[in-house]
């Protein structure tokens, strides 16, 4: 296999692949739930002409190492490994972060932690969750049943013999435009075959409401720094229920978040960044968007 891109660095003591490329103002870019580093590849060649381009895998995920035992992830933490990437990489003043589903919880957790930091904030068809409560069951045991779980599978055999045939579906699922997975085969076997990658993707989504319900909290607590705002809601064009009910609280966060520019990709499934990567880099160039005749319908 072919020598992959970045470097592991240490951040906040856990061995982080860190990818940069490009030159110009910085941009982060970060995946959602489960997802690697090269999920990204179809919108990093847009952005490189304009901006360095900073790509990095959570812990567990993609070819980072994984998390400490007992460290659950929070938005707050998230936040903080971000600035951690930036500083292991001498970056040190405002940047735009981008994030994707999950991350979206993070990268609004930095814009409103590290204000100082923060050039812009991209929301790619992020999680919403207007009324998130803390589950009654603290996030260490969800962690730690989600941790049991993957250790099973494992050790039964599962990450190896099912990972890319889930990665596969998962993309199938969430993508208009792509019947397969269009990330390589030799870096999807090489990190979905993995227990590391099943153990951190559970563990991602065991913690989910409460880092939910913790992002609530920051927006009470910690305003957004006046900075452009884009969210940017995916729309396939089936207009089912469940979509346009999606694209109302994507709008209704956007008004939430100090009237922030409501943008629509189309056609495009959940992994917007697969599908019309040409409209993320133009939320994170600040570009306007493409005339799109879906935004008129919805």
């Amino acid at each position: 296999m072919s020598r992959v891109p970045g470097r592991i660095l240490d951040v906040a003591g856990v061995p982080t692949h860190v990818v940069r490329e490009g030159e110009g103002p910085v941009c982060v870019l970060s995946g959602g739930l489960g997802m690697s580093w090269f999920d990204w590849d179809p919108v990093v060649p847009l952005l490189t002409p304009h901006r360095t381009v900073v790509r990095f895998d959570r812990p567990g995920l993609g070819l980072s190492a994984p998390a400490p035992a007992d460290e659950i992830p929070t938005a707050a933490g998230e936040a903080r490994r971000i600035a951690g990437v930036l500083d292991a990489l001498g970056l040190t003043g405002p940047c735009t972060v981008a994030g994707h589903s999950l991350a979206g919880f993070h990268v609004e957790a930095f814009a409103r932690l590290y204000p100082e930091r923060t050039a812009g904030l991209v929301l790619v068809d992020t999680s919403v969750e207007e009324d998130a409560r803390e589950p009654a069951v603290p996030a260490a045991p969800r962690a730690a049943a989600a941790r049991l779980l993957a250790a099973g599978l494992g050790a039964a055999g599962v990450p190896r013999a099912l990972g890319r045939a889930a990665r596969r579906l998962t993309v199938r699922a969430q993508s208009v435009r792509h019947s397969d997975d269009p990330a390589p085969e030799a870096l999807v076997r090489r990190c979905y075959s993995t227990t590391r990658v099943l153990r951190a993707g559970l563990v991602e989504n065991a913690t989910y409401a409460g880092m939910a319900a913790e992002v609530l909290d920051l927006r009470a607590r910690h305003p957004l720094p006046d900075v452009p705002v884009t969210v940017l809601a995916a729309y396939s064009a089936t207009d089912t229920v469940r979509e346009l009910r999606s694209l109302d609280r994507q709008r209704r966060l956007a008004a939430e978040l100090n009237g922030a520019d409501f943008r629509i990709a189309a056609p495009a499934g959940h992994l917007v960044m697969m599908d019309d990567p040409a409209a993320v880099a133009r939320a994170v160039l600040g570009e306007s968007p493409a005339w799109d005749i879906a935004a008129e319908r919805t």
